[in-house]
Formats: C-alpha cells, structure tokens, sequence
C-alpha cells in the first residue's frame, strides 16, 4: 500500500517541488555564489544526531548538514529526502525505504542504509541518552532497547541491502514518515564512526549528506559551512556556504543584521515588534507557529513545587494576558493549556481555576500556600531560571511581582541556553523556563514531554494516569477514539498542574529583503539549501 505526502506521489520524486528546483537551476545563473550569514538563538550542544541538546536553533544547523529519508520544502511540506520514495505493507506497520542512488556524503561515499540503521541504534542506546528518542517509539523495540530492557525485542530497522531499509513499528503510525524529517532520524557516516567512534564529527573527521558541510567552529563564535558538491540537489543550491552565528542578545542581533552582518535573525525582541514594523517593515516576519511557552515545576523531592497545592497557587496568580499583552507586546495569545490552539484533531484544553476572576484566584492562591504550610513567618521561597534574552528576563520578574502578594520569595538565576536547558536536564531548579516547538502536527507532540520516562519532562511529572491515557492513544487506530484520549490526558495533566503555561508562541524572523526562497511556515523551519542571494548583496 503506498503512501503519498503533501505533494503527490513520493514514488516519483523529481516530481516533488519541480518549479522551485527549475526555479533555483535557473537563478543559480543569474546570481553570484553567496555566503549566507544566520543569527541563530544558541549554539548547538553537538554536531551528532545522537547527542544534540533538544533546542530549536539545532534545527537551524544539522537541517542544513544532514538529510533523513524525508526533508521539507521551503513552505514547510513534507518531500522525500536521502529517499526516493518508499512502500507501505498493508497492516500499515512495514516501511520499505529506497534511497537516493546518489545520494552520498561529503567525503564521496555512498550514503547507504545501514547508515540509517547505525543512526536508529546510537538514538536508542540508553548510553548516549538522547532527548529525542521517545519521539520514534513507534519502532519495534525501541521503547525497550532505549530503556536497556534485557528481553527488548528485535529493533525494528533493517538493511536490506546497501540501498534499502525497512522500518518495522509496533502498530499503524500514520504520521511516522513526518518523524524522519526530524533531524534526530539523520544518518550517520557509518564508516567514518568505524573508524573514529564518537569522534566522528570533529572538523578533521566530519561528513554530512545534507546540502552543506561544516569546516570550520570556533565555540561561541560561529559554525561555517560549505556546500556539499556530492549532496544530490548540489546543482540546484545557490549558495556557496553558510555561518551561523549564536545570537542570544536580541538587541545586539538586531544592530548585527541592520548592520548588514546578518542576513537572518532567528528570533527578535517582541517589544521591538512596532519599531521594527515601521523602520524595517520588509525584513520582519511574523508567523503563525505551533508552539509554546511555559515554566516547568520540579515536582521532585526536596522542592517546594512538588507539593500540587504550591503548583495550583503560582499557576492561580500567573496574569498571562499582562505577559501577552504587555510583555510580549501583543504578538503572542495567553496560554491556558500545554497544548496549543490549532492542532489537527485536538480541541485545546483549560487549566481549572482559570475561567475565575483574578480577585478569585488570588484568594484562593493564598488560602493554598497557607494550606502547604506558607506564610508570614515561613515564606515560600523558590528558585526560578530562565534563558538569557530580554523577554525572558522581563516574563522571569513579571512572574516574581505576581507572585510577590502571596508571600512568594523569587530568586531569579539566569544563563545562556545550553547551560540553562542543562540545568534543567539536573533538576537544578523550582520553576524553569522551557518551550516547546512541534516536530509534528499531532498533540502527542508536545504532550508526550510531559510522560514520566521522557527526557524532556524537566519537572518530573509522574502520573500513572496520565502516562495510561498517552499508552492507549498511542495504540488507537482511530482517530476519534484517540483524540479523545489525547484530551483526557491533557486533562488530566492540567489538573495536576504539572506546568505554567504562559503563551501560545509565533515565530519571529528578521529576514533580508533581498533574500530569495524564503516562506513563512507553521514548523519554522526553513532549509538554506533553498535560500539565495542576488548578486550585489
């Protein structure tokens, strides 16, 4: 049975985007080879796929060095990647993957599938604790071999031979070929990690399949790279290179790129939204995205915030319409839930208390913390970290001052993003600023962080009926049936306030007027290898 994407048949895959690439072939004629320069919001915790740190602005980066078996187009639509296409087994359960002839890597060898299968099992090695792994827990065995289960059955990905791979999952998953755009699915050069191991991607080692290659990081600096010449669509990229430059402070970002430093910034100050609307109204871009912003509450022994009492009370007094509106200058809606508004098959949920008055809340926020044992003469103290940018300071204090009548003592602590986001993997903290960006349209997406065994459930929430709702959906076949549950689990989540959501985000983009290839799209992702730069720039 196959499957097709967005656009038409994958079994043809010339077909996939052919007036942007006959777009592309034709300007690479017209314009000079160019380097383009990213401002990117934080440095990536590793070039290997395997031990990235889980941050959005890595997307930025090993989108751009390495290709899975699906990629995206420049509107954010799913196409084929290092595969040509695939067939699915009529149980719905079997992929069979055949990759590109040529496709290779930046040293000249083949791309091949066991390249694909080595990347899958250092994912799942419990030793390299990769973030990402719950995501492709539709895999046979992987769950159990991620969790170093003695019995874990067979790991459902096999080489066929060098230019097939199946995939074999536990059940029907009809988003799974949406999942292999992920840059956790990426190959690794399965020769070179033979020959060096984990030293695979240091500058002297390194290749990448994607549509440039890296040559060159100077730590907190910036990462170059080049274009590949062996990647499959080299014909069709007009740039001659990439660098991204970690931006964490947005103002200097902003000087940087009117400066003609920068030609995109990955993120802007949102208080700067109307002065960038009228002095540099053709570079801002302002997009629906689905994503979210919200305060982890370490629910581990030792910490306030494991009593549910304290987490209902600092959720109770949280004024998020103050946050959206006045913070984040009205570019962003309150958050009542985790999930989103605007998931496919989801109807977003509310946190309980939330539909009162903030005179109502208040109220009952101080009758809770007294409850916990809180008051004038044994103040609840707490330790809150966030990310350093200065929207993230000023939610950090906004949070401080509305907890502030209730006898709450807020120490903020901040640090730049992968210290910050470590810090959080150690449950080193109270209340910890984190978001979430989907990897897909599904509203296990961002639910699933909240699962007692994910790494990304930074406030170790543990609800056995939580984590049961989120086993059957991910079961269910049908779609009613596991929207449902998805729901429920949500519910159930919200109830036991296991977060403080703040805000539905919008992705926020300074882009050069004269950049070519950009669009706007729900996931933010946006690939160079389909940028470009008329000559001049």
């Amino acid at each position: 049975m196959r499957q097709p994407l967005k656009h038409g048949s994958h079994r043809r895959p010339g077909r996939f985007g052919l007036p942007l690439l006959l777009g592309l072939s034709l300007l690479a004629g017209t314009v000079q080879a160019a380097t383009l320069s990213i401002g990117i919001q934080g440095e990536p915790a590793s070039l290997d796929t395997a031990r990235i740190g889980g941050s959005t602005w890595e997307n930025d980066v090993l989108g751009d060095l390495f290709e899975g078996l699906v990629t995206l187009d420049p509107a954010g639509e799913y196409i084929p990647g290092a595969a040509s296409g695939w067939d699915l087994s009529d149980d719905g359960k079997v992929y069979t993957f055949k990759l590109r002839d040529d496709a290779n890597w930046s040293d000249g060898e083949p791309v091949v599938a066991e390249d694909f299968v080595l990347a899958f099992q250092r994912l799942f090695d419990p030793a390299n604790g990769a973030v990402y792994a719950s995501l492709f827990y539709p895999i046979r065995g992987a769950e159990a071999h991620t969790k170093g289960e003695k019995d874990a059955p067979e790991l459902g990905v096999e080489a066929v031979d060098a230019k097939t791979l199946k995939i074999t999952l536990d059940q029907p998953t009809p988003y799974f070929p949406t999942l292999l755009a992920h840059i956790a699915a990426s190959p690794v050069p399965s020769h070179l990690i033979e020959q060096f191991g984990n030293d695979w991607t240091q500058m002297g080692h390194i290749a990448t399949n994607g549509a440039f290659t890296p040559t060159s990081w100077v730590s907190h600096d910036h990462i170059a790279a080049r274009k590949n010449v062996e990647f499959h669509a080299a014909d069709d990229v007009a740039l001659d290179g990439v660098d991204y430059y970690p931006v964490e402070d947005r103002s200097a970002g902003l000087q940087r790129f009117r400066a003609g430093g920068l030609d995109i910034v990955r993120d802007f100050s949102p208080d700067r939204y109307q002065w960038l609307q009228e002095n540099l109204p053709d570079a801002v871009h302002l997009a629906p995205q689905l994503a979210n912003y919200y305060f982890a509450l370490n629910q581990r022994d030792g910490h306030p915030t494991a009593d549910k009492r304290v987490r209902e009370a600092l959720n109770l007094a949280i004024r998020r319409d103050v946050i959206a509106d006045k913070i984040m200058g009205g570019v962003v809606s309150p958050a009542s839930g985790f999930v989103p508004e605007g998931v496919s098959h989801f109807e977003a949920q509310t946190m309980p208390g939330l539909d009162r008055t903030m005179e109502e809340r208040v109220a009952e926020a101080k009758g809770l913390l007294a409850d916990a044992g809180y008051g004038p003469d044994h103040p609840l103290e707490l330790t809150l970290r966030y990310s350093t940018t200065e929207a993230n300071k000023r939610i950090a204090v906004a949070l401080a001052a509305m907890w502030k009548p209730l006898g709450v003592e807020t120490q903020l602590v901040n640090a730049e993003g992968a210290v910050h986001y470590a810090e959080l993997a150690n449950g080193n903290f109270d209340v910890g600023r984190g978001s979430w960006v989907a990897d897909f349209d599904d509203a296990s997406n961002f639910l699933g962080i909240l699962q007692s065994d994910s790494p990304k459930n930074y406030g170790g929430y543990r609800s056995q009926a939580f984590d049961e709702l989120m086993a059957k959906a991910s079961r269910e076949t049908d779609m009613a049936a596991r929207q449902q549950l998805l729901q429920q689990a949500e519910r159930q989540a919200l109830s036991d306030y296991a977060v403080a959501p703040i805000y539905v985000d919008v992705s926020r983009n300074l882009v050069n007027p004269k950049l070519e290839g950009w669009e706007d799209n729900a996931l933010n992702r946006h690939l160079s290898r389909w940028l470009s730069l008329p000559q001049g720039n």
